[in-house]
């Protein structure tokens, strides 16, 4: 079956973060994701599943602003010349150039540092996704392996290929006005690494642990990783100082309301 695609981007309801200037890059367009209850994970029967991806259980998630699309290295950089507040940045850190290209080799921490120095300009809570945030995003409203549905082309998302690609190269969004939420970098999220869902969270808040040395998931897929891996109930893991031309970021921000 064709993937059920929306060719003209949705913008959504939500801002242009107006305090952080990338000159003719893409800004930071924060989409407002509407609060809702979904059921997170994979059934037993769902093509590609893993025991990562189970037991299926419902989650109940707050509003949140989430960035359209991954941190972009324009964007990365312009927030590399703020203040630090535990970790210094490269500038210039990923393997394939492009100032709207996806920012990646890039540690957990130091994508929480990003958040860090954002919010401190900005006065806003920017923050990691938690993994539940980031599934509920994705799917937005979607039950498929895809928020498009059950089947995945080069013509929707980077994979198997050979180097990441604009965030805005396909021209697409899903229901909420999320794009590249497949494949092009995984996304690291807030949540310790847990080898299943048995014991997680209900209210859509990051699972942690009493181990801060803990291993940090991952979503989303890779520019060259297969489709299996890009689904939307797909999870993974890395160590959190581990850079990688595969793994990037995008931010949320709590409490939406309007900006002052």
């Amino acid at each position: 079956m064709a993937p059920t695609l929306r060719r003209t981007p949705r913008t959504g309801r939500g801002y242009i973060e107006p305090l952080l200037e990338v000159l003719n890059a893409l800004p930071l367009h924060m989409v407002l994701v509407p609060g809702g209850t979904f059921m997170m994970g994979s059934s037993e029967d769902e093509p590609d599943y893993e025991d990562f991806d189970g037991p299926q259980h419902q989650v109940e998630v707050q509003p949140f602003f989430m960035s359209r699309y991954p941190i972009t290295q324009a964007q990365w950089e312009v927030v590399t010349t703020l203040k630090t507040v535990e970790h210094t940045l490269d500038s210039a850190p990923s393997e394939f150039k492009g100032e709207n290209r996806p920012v990646e080799q890039v540690s957990w921490y130091e994508a929480v540092e990003f958040c860090n120095r954002l919010e401190n300009l900005t006065k806003r809570p920017y923050r990691l996704p938690s993994e539940a945030e980031w599934e509920y995003a994705c799917r937005a409203g979607t039950t498929t392996l895809f928020y498009f549905g059950g089947t995945i082309t080069h013509e929707v998302a980077n994979f198997e290929g050979k180097e990441t690609t604009p965030v805005d190269h396909f021209g697409i969004a899903n229901a909420f006005g999320l794009s590249d939420m497949h494949g092009n970098v995984f996304e690291w999220c807030q949540d310790h690494w847990h080898e299943n869902y048995n014991g997680a969270p209900n209210d859509g808040s990051a699972w942690l642990s009493d181990d801060e040395s803990s291993s940090r998931t991952r979503r989303g897929g890779s520019w060259n990783y297969p489709p299996r891996n890009c689904r939307s109930a797909y999870r993974l893991y890395s160590f959190p100082e581990l850079r990688d031309d595969l793994i990037g970021f995008r931010v949320v921000c709590s409490a939406p309301r309007p900006l002052q």
